[in-house]
């Protein structure tokens, strides 16, 4: 079984769902309370967008252009067909690229937005690599998994610390202002956020045959 086969079988488990990570539109819109003023019509950098649930209401909230970024082109099909259909095509340019190497120069773009994707190039270094493209006066809005318990079990770190290293919100906050970043503010997801993306990817799941190549290893994950 080849990882190519196995990562096929996990976008298939997630295509065509309402989203592919946990979040709200809720969320989305308190996320963009916190921001600073924008420009009239501000240029809106969205990593790790899949389809696009969060591109889309930001073009229609911001009244910006929404560069929308992700490397699995599928998605971005996704995109293109909900933007179509909602009118705002003109406002919304898809692009297949790796967020960890970007070919924007600096200052090109008045807001960033990554929810549920910084972790994949991990927090630290998303602060440092994506702060170059911020417009002055621009800002960043990303979230983050992280310890909400202040003595987590042993078997939670078991878990998380040999996959991804998870730290306090505060030990986050301190990132970012050492990496340059003042913050505006903080919002922690309530546990709807997760059902709203485990309540249809486990639908999904149920409905999916598990004999399918790569499904047992994706379902696993």
């Amino acid at each position: 079984m080849t990882d190519n086969v196995v990562r096929d079988a996990f976008f298939a488990l997630h295509h065509g769902l309402p989203r592919q990570g946990p979040g709200s539109d809720s969320t989305t819109l308190r996320l963009l309370s916190f921001v600073g003023p924008l420009p009239e019509r501000p240029r809106v950098l969205d990593l790790g967008c899949g389809p696009g649930r969060s591109a889309l209401l930001l073009a229609a909230e911001t009244g910006g252009e929404v560069t929308a970024v992700d490397l699995h082109e599928p998605f971005l099909d996704e995109l293109r067909a909900a933007a179509k259909a909602r009118g705002l095509a003109d406002r919304i340019h898809p692009v297949n690229a790796d967020m960890d190497e970007l070919p924007y120069q600096d200052a090109s773009f008045d807001l960033i937005w990554a929810e549920s994707s910084a972790y994949s190039i991990g927090f630290d270094n998303a602060l440092r690599r994506w702060k170059r493209l911020l417009a002055p006066g621009g800002s960043l809005v990303l979230t983050e998994c992280e310890w909400t318990a202040a003595d987590p079990s042993t078997e939670a770190r078991a878990f998380w610390e040999p996959q991804y290293a998870l730290r306090t919100g505060e030990e986050n906050v301190r990132a970012c202002t050492s990496a340059g970043y003042s913050v505006l503010g903080v919002h922690r997801q309530p546990e709807s956020d997760w059902d709203e993306y485990y309540g249809p990817l486990a639908e999904r799941a149920d409905a999916t045959d598990p004999q399918a190549p790569g499904m047992a290893e994706a379902l696993a994950g």
